[in-house]
């Protein structure tokens, strides 16, 4: 796609991030400290130290400069979009500065298009990426979350189906995920 439209997009864009992120900003997968029951594992490097969190269209613009005590690095990944990015980092964070991915872990959001003028609706579903290292989906799904966390990443949602970029990534996502999970 051309520079102009990309250029124009940032700032809406931007701001819807910037929202759900603050959304997820408190609300966790339980009450407590869920990585207390797994070690933290999805904070945990892979063996090659370059696995990450896929960021969402224009995220990379929170991560332009150093943050003091957070080391991160930024990857190309075009796994969902051409020119995505992911950010891999060293499995400890301060809590502000995760990116959307990592604070809607291990839920996802799956989009729906309903009503009569199908406008998009995002509601919260465990991350079929989640069942190999978190052990809270298997404890009783998605009622097994806090509610406060799910209400908290259907609102994110609800604000990010808006833009049409973000909206784009989240639909690309899913299908890759869909369709990885029928092979």
């Amino acid at each position: 796609m051309g520079l102009l439209l990309p250029l124009l997009a940032r700032p809406a864009a931007l701001r819807a991030l910037d929202s759900a992120r603050k959304l997820l900003a408190t609300p966790t997968p339980l009450v407590s400290d869920c990585g207390k029951r797994c070690n933290h594992a999805c904070c945990q490097s892979d063996e090659t130290g370059e696995n990450g969190m896929l960021l969402f269209p224009f995220e990379e613009h929170f991560y332009r400069k150093p943050i003091p005590g957070f080391p991160f690095r930024l990857l190309p990944h075009d796994s969902v979009l051409k020119g995505g990015r992911r950010l891999v980092c060293e499995g400890h964070c301060p809590r502000e500065h995760r990116p959307l991915s990592c604070r809607l872990f291990p839920l996802r959001l799956r989009i729906t298009f309903d009503g009569p003028d199908d406008r998009p609706h995002a509601n919260a579903e465990i991350d079929p990426r989640s069942w190999a290292i978190c052990p809270l989906p298997e404890r009783g799904g998605l009622p097994a979350f806090a509610p406060s966390f799910v209400e908290a990443v259907e609102q994110a949602g609800a604000l990010l189906v808006h833009n049409l970029w973000l909206l784009e990534f989240l639909v690309v996502e899913q299908e890759k995920l869909d369709e990885s999970r029928r092979l």
